[in-house]
């Protein structure tokens, strides 16, 4: 089914200054596919942090540098989840499947650039255009495992050097995870694993500038996790912290927003 979504105000004002895109300057269509009718689900206001709801699915998020291993645990926490009989599906920012999921595939391959703010905001705009959908699932009762979220796009942008406090603003509205896990591992240890440096922040030292705004992001409410573990070890330890927030969630646990 397709419906016509619009990005905040604020964020389309900080698009439309910095980029020359046309679809950023209007509502643009969005398609879900689906085997099931889609209900919209009203959000709440952003004056107000926490949603009021009844049991529902929980928000879990894998954050980290490049190649700490988050897609692998993503795929092995969904497989684990499904075989416990729970409703769960995976997702992975940037969502490269939409229009603005392109336009950030294509320069994250380098093949094309783009003003840091302008990449930043574009950002921002693939997890609005997917606010809707992920309240609505969880809603209905589906956990999300989600590999990267709205501290990736603070944590990179500002390694760049730009403002953290200006990083964070487009996020806010967004909604909070129930769990954020963070798969930690050394700059170096990370650059020795397969397939690095196929992308376009797969850099040594930007990764340690990465690796420092992580560490303004991380809160006690964060899960960190020895990424150079076992990949054993590290699935049994995601499943017993995931577990014990399903459970949080099924017992009426409200929905909140970024920031808190």
């Amino acid at each position: 089914m397709s419906a016509v979504f619009s990005l905040p105000n604020s964020l389309l004002r900080n698009i439309g200054r910095i980029t020359k895109y046309p679809l950023l300057n209007s509502p643009f269509e969005l398609n879900f596919q689906s085997k099931h009718s889609f209900r919209g689900v009203r959000m709440g206001s952003h004056q107000h942090n926490d949603l009021k709801r009844d049991s529902r699915g929980a928000l879990i998020v894998l954050e980290g540098l490049d190649r700490c291993g988050k897609t692998s645990q993503c795929a092995r926490l969904l497989s684990t989840l499904e075989g416990l009989g729970y409703s769960v599906e995976s997702w992975r920012f940037p969502d490269r499947t939409t229009g603005v999921g392109r336009m950030i595939s294509s320069y994250l391959s380098n093949q094309s650039q783009l003003d840091d703010h302008a990449i930043h905001l574009l950002f921002s705009a693939n997890r609005w255009e997917k606010r809707s959908l992920m309240e609505a699932k969880l809603m209905s009762g589906t956990t999300l495992i989600v590999d990267r979220y709205s501290y990736s796009g603070v944590a990179f942008s500002s390694a760049k050097g730009l403002d953290f406090q200006w990083c964070k603003a487009p996020e806010v509205g967004l909604l909070a995870p129930d769990l954020v896990v963070y798969l930690d591992i050394s700059p170096e240890k990370a650059a020795e694993r397969g397939g690095y440096g196929g992308e376009r922040y797969e850099q040594l030292e930007f990764q340690k500038k990465v690796a420092e705004s992580y560490k303004k992001l991380i809160d006690t409410s964060w899960k960190t996790v020895d990424a150079t573990l076992p990949i054993e070890d590290i699935e049994k330890h995601l499943k017993e912290i995931t577990l014990e927030c399903i459970v949080e969630c099924q017992k009426g646990k409200s929905l909140s927003q970024l920031w808190p």
